[in-house]
């Protein structure tokens, strides 16, 4: 665990997991009843609606190919970790019509998802903008207000050589660049929202291929 640091700082990190590796850490494929994960908290640019659903349909659309990238331990999936959003709830989101002030695009994820158990829990930045909110709803003390996204997905590798903040860094700038791109998020969700509403979707498809393929047309990987 870090203090804020700011991004010329984000080496640093990488130096101190070298020593924790040298100094014995072990990670989550270590033993089967490690659930360790790495938590990225990035500070979001502002708290308004716009930016707030923008980085949320952003996470939504990319969600199935951030978890193939992260290969998310069967350990956390079964100790309710990082579940995926429902994807009624993706849906709805994702709607080119969804447009919430801010007050009703919390209310609406409470609403769906009352816990932390998400890959991306908003749970902390939500109750940092109105905490009686999200108190009124989910009463857990581990909930800390503070003005971030809180990304859990990635496992924890810690005893790799080659493994450090790099690779799930690099996966979360492709979903900042798409939250911060209008015209390109709206493609992509429209294209999410086709696939969702395909006979036998989540059967027959496979969305984090097709992510993929967007995203290296787009030019964002």
């Amino acid at each position: 665990v870090s203090p804020p640091l700011p991004m010329d700082r984000l080496s640093d990190v990488d130096r101190l997991i070298d020593r924790l590796r040298t100094a014995g850490a072990r990670g989550t494929d270590d033993d089967p009843t490690y659930a360790f994960g790495m938590q990225l908290n990035p500070e979001i640019p502002d708290t308004d609606a716009d930016t707030l659903r923008q980085y949320l349909q952003a996470y939504l659309c990319l969600e199935d190919w951030l978890r193939e990238r992260a290969r998310v331990d069967l350990t956390r999936r079964l100790t309710f970790f990082a579940d995926p959003f429902p994807k009624d709830y993706a849906r709805r989101v994702v709607d080119e019509a969804y447009s919430p002030s801010r007050g009703r695009l919390i209310d609406d994820y409470l609403s769906a998802n009352p816990t932390r158990n998400r890959g991306l829990d908003l749970l902390p930045l939500f109750a940092h903008v109105d905490e009686q909110r999200v108190r009124s709803v989910v009463d857990d003390e581990r909930i800390k207000p503070r003005p971030t996204l809180h990304y859990r997905l990635p496992n924890s590798e810690i005893d790799r050589p080659d493994w450090g903040l790099r690779d799930a860094w690099q996966d979360w700038l492709v979903l900042e660049r798409l939250a911060a791109e209008p015209e390109r998020l709206t493609a992509c969700c429209r294209a999410y929202a086709e696939f969702l509403d395909r006979p036998l979707s989540g059967l027959t498809g496979d969305w984090a291929a097709q992510t993929n393929r967007w995203l290296a047309e787009q030019g964002l990987t």
